[in-house]
């Protein structure tokens, strides 16, 4: 008699890969505790810590405060704090009631394709994108279409790419500007394009805009400039700093606003309290100014990292307009990105993230690597890699 627990596993499983990233990092954790100084260029999360400003404002909401649950779509305040942030940065007036606070950005995409997907409901994405959105959707039975894309587009999609792939189980399009790991932006008028295409087919139009605030030589529009229609997610992880605090937002058609408070309320109940208490700070003017001279260093990091890497034999074909990271094709050095990664991490001790987490586009000749860390030891980085590579910075 065989007494074995039976074990099942969800078939959805079969379309869910480990996150490439984590695994880097948690080789990294193994080498830091074997004494081995790692220079981390894997993870997106930038070197700085969250503003003093909002650390002092959760502070005092701790000790002010009673921590309780929360409305499940957020602090009327922070929601209204949100709605004025875009009528300050992009000119654009929306009720504060759109406004879904949520647990992090990923809760904000879970929550827009939970109202919007039904089993077997494609959504239509650039290849190479974020791992994740696919997954999720994945888990809500929603089938991913990744569309291939390249430097004749910056790596985004377009309103004819769009068309053209749209087909009879396609609900939505989702297109994230800037873009993870690309970052790389779609023209305001392409979102115009595109917010029109998918109109035309009756579909729905989904904006990943958590790295606005972090672009460089220019400034970020809303996608919400092109109609009341669109889902829009943000993040206070990436431009505010907030990473840990997992706490992010969705604009939401004033026709769904219901439907999400009701999925919300049964997924997560409510955002943390005290990091949205904290938030509030964010919009401070003092925090912004804190924010804006991040930037600036960022954008010297990523002007300091793109010709430095060139150097290397890397190719960096379209300069990233935002986020903090490269993508570059390491075609010249490796055949093989996921083994060219472990190498650099295991004999330069220096963690990039490899290709395949982003798609199946080439991503055998694709690195990201992220300027989350200061010049010098970025610098440092190059020196690494070149002693491994056999070429001089």
């Amino acid at each position: 008699m065989n007494d074995a627990p039976t074990f099942h596993l969800a078939a959805r499983m079969a379309h869910i890969a480990p996150f490439e990233v984590m695994e880097i990092q948690k080789l990294a954790r193994k080498l830091e505790a074997e004494g081995r100084d790692i220079i981390h260029l894997e993870i997106g999360e930038p070197d700085f810590r969250t503003p003093q400003p909002v650390v002092d404002a959760a502070k005092r909401a701790l000790d002010e405060q009673p921590m309780r649950y929360t409305s499940a779509m957020g602090l009327q305040a922070l929601r209204k704090a949100i709605a004025q942030f875009y009528a300050d940065r992009y000119g654009v007036e929306i009720s504060y009631r759109r406004i879904a606070v949520t647990a992090g950005s990923s809760a904000a995409l879970l929550l827009a394709f939970g109202v919007v997907l039904d089993a077997g409901d494609e959504v239509l994405l650039a290849d190479p994108s974020y791992p994740c959105n696919r997954h999720f959707m994945r888990t809500l039975g929603g089938v991913p279409k990744l569309i291939p894309v390249g430097t004749d587009t910056q790596y985004q999609l377009t309103a004819d790419l769009v068309s053209r792939n749209w087909g009879e189980r396609t609900r939505m399009a989702m297109v994230a500007s800037p873009s993870n790991p690309t970052g790389t932006l779609v023209a305001p008028e392409e979102v115009a394009r595109m917010t029109a295409a998918v109109r035309e087919k009756s579909g729905t139009l989904l904006m990943d805009e958590i790295y606005h605030g972090l672009t460089y030589g220019v400034d970020a529009r809303t996608a919400l400039e092109c109609g009341d229609d669109i889902f829009v997610i943000n993040s206070f992880s990436k431009y505010f700093h907030m990473t840990g605090w997992r706490l992010g937002w969705l604009v939401v058609p004033e026709a769904y606003e219901r439907q999400v408070e009701t999925l919300a309320q049964n997924l997560y109940i409510s955002p943390s309290a005290p990091a949205q208490h904290a938030a509030l700070a964010c919009f401070l003017r003092e925090t912004i100014a804190i924010l804006e001279q991040r930037r600036a260093e960022l954008a010297q990091r990523r002007d300091y990292l793109i010709p430095a890497l060139e150097s290397l034999g890397f190719r960096i074909p379209v300069v990233p307009q935002g986020a903090f990271y490269l993508y570059a094709d390491c075609s010249a050095l490796t055949g093989d990105s996921f083994a060219f990664a472990r190498d650099v991490l295991e004999r330069a001790g220096v963690a990039i993230t490899p290709g395949k987490d982003f798609g199946n586009n080439a991503p055998e000749r694709h690195i990201r690597i992220a300027y989350t860390q200061p010049i010098a030891r970025l610098k440092e980085a190059v020196a690494r890699i070149a002693a491994i590579t056999t070429r001089n910075p």
